[in-house]
């Protein structure tokens, strides 16, 4: 690969990475009023807060989400969820917990219940 296109890729890269940053800097000011410049700057007991509040606000937006309210948006939610992975990258998201409930039965037609080997 010649010089020249090596350093288009490096600058195409940046740019894209400048982009997304812009946008979930936009994203997060416009939704939860947090500013990720000054949010990315702080660290203890101020960052715990700030994941905390990004945590409450993932979680109201999921139960909108699952109650199939007419405000929830997908964008809000994963622009939520980037801003949670960009301020606290080792924290998973609320929503990846593991449940303690079995899963539901799939509805297939007249059968609800999965079907047994052995049992006809």
């Amino acid at each position: 690969m010649t010089a020249m296109k090596q350093e288009r890729l490096e600058f195409l890269e940046e740019k894209r990475k400048r982009h997304e940053l812009s946008r979930q800097t936009a994203a997060l000011f416009l939704i939860g009023g947090i500013d990720l410049a000054k949010a990315l700057q702080t660290t203890g007991a101020e960052r715990t807060a700030l994941v905390q509040r990004l945590k409450r606000l993932i979680e109201r937006e999921r139960l909108k989400g699952v109650r199939g309210h007419w405000s929830y948006d997908l964008n809000r939610h994963i622009a939520l969820k980037q801003g949670l992975e960009r301020l606290a990258p080792e924290t998973p998201c609320p929503a990846r917990r593991k449940s303690t409930h079995p899963p539901a039965a799939i509805s297939l037609g007249a059968r609800s219940v999965p079907r047994i080997p052995g049992n006809a």
